[in-house]
């Protein structure tokens, strides 16, 4: 979006808002509208703050007068997938009014933390500090880089990330950060049914005495809308076919960053190379070259709703191997019901050439399940499914 001299074309979020209304880029939707102006409400007082903290005479005296000392409440909206939760905060972030301020995925912002923690420990270990408690130090450094943190995808899946969440928010509330995040779940379903979570439970008060929780839920799914209009499988392998890939890719990324990811199990870990939110992207070496199996692609989509699998070839006698995985992924998501967008050689019913063995017979339930998930009525029970979770 254009600017001039650093301010934005809309001051608000309700001018963008209407804007995007006005040119047909968005509908008219009463329960984002709502968010809408509870988010200006948060950017005035934000922009209150920043004003009386400068060092001016009469910063001082404003920020005297407005008691600026209180803290901020942050806002944390919630509600199902689609509902426009990501794009009202981007707009929102777009018109902070600070310097110091982070967008981040979750995922990706623990992953800086527990980078910290270690840097933090080892540092400890040479000597290097005297501070063995690794949380003030870290939530210092990032409440000095950031005193605005937005979140998408706020979720907890991670016993790592659940044991630190109270102390380091403590820490960061107490330094003065505000917090606006988006989440598919409300605060007291955060972590729920994981491993000690009784220890989780005093992040759950800390988050709701800062912030405002928000609900966003309406009868339009504005994802699954731009989601139905890709394709789910595409063939012949190609530049093409990549780049119908990427783009449908895309659009299920809705804006997000991607990263990579990791699933624990059993004591060892299957590596996830691109992942954002509830979607995730594989080629077919990743998940049917590499000696994976059931239990492996059960966890896969217990995590995901969403999979991506790049460049299926032609199987034939000489990998059996791997048709047989392909075989057992193809089952797995097909009883989770499960979103595939696949790029293969061919079409479904010509995948396999082998004639000796199981795998012929087997591979015909395969090819007809990958032809039914390309239908209408395969992606409106993918779609039911993802508008009625679960609250773990």
């Amino acid at each position: 979006m254009s600017s001039l001299d650093g301010m934005m074309p809309f001051r608000t979020v309700r001018e963008e808002y209407d804007h995007l209304e006005e040119t047909g880029a968005l509908r008219a939707d009463a329960a984002q509208r709502a968010i809408v102006d509870a988010l200006d409400a948060l950017l005035g007082e934000i922009s209150t703050k920043r004003l009386a903290t400068k060092s001016s005479a009469l910063g001082w005296l404003f920020g005297k007068r407005r008691k600026t000392h209180e803290p901020v409440k942050g806002i944390y909206l919630y509600g199902s997938v689609g509902r426009g939760k990501t794009m009202l905060m981007d707009l929102f972030f777009q018109r902070l009014p600070v310097k110091r301020k982070r967008r981040a995925h979750f995922n990706d912002f623990m992953a800086d933390v527990h980078d910290r923690i270690q840097r933090h420990r080892e540092a400890v270990k040479l000597g290097e500090t005297k501070e063995n408690d690794p949380i003030p130090p870290v939530a210092r450094a990032l409440a000095k880089e950031a005193w605005v943190l937005c979140f998408d995808e706020f979720t907890v899946t991670d016993i790592a990330d659940a044991m630190v969440l109270s102390r380091l928010f403590s820490a960061l509330f107490a330094e003065g950060v505000v917090l606006i995040a988006t989440s598919n779940v409300a605060p007291r379903n955060l972590y729920r049914d994981g491993l000690n979570r009784q220890l989780f439970l005093p992040f759950i008060d800390i988050l709701e005495r800062n912030v405002a929780v928000m609900t966003l839920d309406g009868p339009t799914d504005y994802r699954r809308e731009k989601l139905d209009q890709i394709p789910v499988y595409m063939s012949p392998l190609g530049p093409e076919t990549d780049a119908r890939m990427d783009q449908a890719w895309q659009t299920v990324l809705d804006g997000r960053s991607e990263h990579a990811d990791t699933i624990a199990l059993k004591g060892r870990e299957i590596s996830v190379p691109r992942a954002n939110g509830t979607a995730a992207r594989f080629s077919f070496a990743d998940l049917c070259e590499k000696p994976h199996g059931a239990r492996d692609y059960l966890a896969i989509a217990s995590r995901f709703d969403t999979l991506f699998v790049d460049h299926i070839p032609v199987m034939g006698q000489e990998r059996r191997n791997e048709a047989k995985r392909f075989i057992l992924l193809v089952d797995t998501l097909y009883d989770q019901q499960m979103r595939l967008v696949a790029s293969a050689a061919v079409a479904p019913e010509e995948l396999y050439r082998g004639t000796v063995g199981t795998e012929a017979f087997e591979f015909e339930r395969t090819a007809s399940r990958l032809t039914e998930m390309q239908s209408r009525d395969w992606l409106e029970r993918v779609r039911q499914r993802a508008l009625s979770p679960s609250e773990g």
